[in-house]
């Protein structure tokens, strides 16, 4: 990824990384060791992976690094350790990197309910492992049309990677 950019714009000004998966949804207690590692392997080492190899150019450029977070990291839901955990930990990350390169800005940006399959996932298989009360919040939100289009978080993320923030490096935004 980070070689293509180089190759086609001769520098890399910014990062988004945005990715990640919901599942396991299981109580904690129920929980498999070996499907969280799957989904810290997506959620956190990926995402790891993707900014160690980026930092070095950013640094050059003075550039950013926005990582996709999620209320999730802030707030406890039923059956949401694996996922709200791994997030959480990208936000720690970020506040790291913030301080070990004062020449990146690096943030965390939760894009709030966005209408996305991880949605449709919650909402075919979080009736029976959610609270009733955060699972049909979520279905609600759905049925409302409350949740957000995809390309409403997109346009922030993408304004925020074109002219950083300096002053909000190391935060966890929403």
């Amino acid at each position: 990824m980070t070689k293509l950019a180089l190759q086609a714009f001769g520098r890399l000004d910014g990062v988004v990384i945005n990715h990640g998966v919901l599942s396991p949804i299981a109580r904690i207690e129920d929980a498999s060791i070996e499907e969280w590692k799957k989904l810290y392997d997506v959620n956190l080492f990926s995402a790891l992976a993707i900014a160690k190899e980026t930092i070095p150019h950013l640094r050059a450029a003075k550039g950013a690094m926005l990582f996709v977070s999620s209320g999730a990291a802030l707030k406890g839901y039923t059956a949401w350790g694996a996922y709200g955990s791994s997030k959480a930990a990208l936000n720690s990350i970020v506040a790291h990197v913030a301080v070990e390169e004062p020449d990146i800005t690096a943030v965390a940006l939760s894009p709030g309910r966005v209408d996305t399959d991880m949605q449709k996932e919650l909402r075919e298989k979080g009736a029976t492992t959610m609270a009733e009360r955060d699972y049909s919040g979520f279905v609600s939100a759905f049925e409302d049309g409350t949740l957000n289009k995809p390309e409403w978080p997109a346009q922030v993320i993408a304004g925020f990677v074109t002219d950083p923030k300096p002053e909000l490096s190391g935060k966890y935004v929403k």
